[in-house]
């Protein structure tokens, strides 16, 4: 009986590595498809020089030039960042819609995060601070009465009232 166990489980061992075997061109062929770039997805990341709009949607000139490019060089079956290369050796950094995140431009990535946070730690710190000083002032002797005011200023409230009501 131990035989006939230990023989099922190398039939399904071997099952298993067939069909991982056979997956794996598979798997590389999806891994190679995911890194090839689409033309529709290289025109939402590229901008055109001219117009500052997106490739997707401009209408100029120019910008029917560069989605000749990229159309040639996914033709070619260059990668997403390839294409991103070669069309800023064109045209320049401009071209990218999404600074790069590295150098002078990562800036663009930390400062927004940094400041929300910021704000909130000031948030956190000063509200506290002025609840305090509300309660402060309410609990103060004489704040319940509210400012004082002379008798000739009462007197004038007292007939506004009386006319109106």
């Amino acid at each position: 009986m131990p035989r006939v166990a230990s023989g099922r489980l190398v039939a399904i061992l071997l099952v298993l590595a067939m069909l991982a075997g056979a997956a794996s061109p598979t798997v590389a062929a999806a891994a190679q498809v995911r890194q090839r770039a689409s033309v529709e997805q290289m025109y939402n990341d590229l901008m055109c020089v001219l117009c500052h709009e997106s490739l997707a949607v401009a209408q100029s000139a120019e910008s029917y030039q560069e989605r000749a490019y990229v159309r040639t060089f996914v033709k070619q079956g260059l990668t997403k960042k390839q294409i991103e290369d070669r069309m800023v050796g064109l045209y320049g950094a401009g071209v990218l819609a999404q600074p790069p995140k590295h150098g002078f431009s990562l800036l663009v990535y930390i400062i927004p995060p940094v400041v929300v946070l910021a704000g909130i730690l000031l948030l956190f710190y000063t509200v506290p601070r002025w609840r305090a000083k509300a309660a402060a002032a309410r609990a103060a002797p004489g704040s319940a009465e509210g400012p004082a005011i002379s008798e000739q200023e009462s007197q004038r409230l007292d007939d506004e009232l009386a006319e109106r009501f």
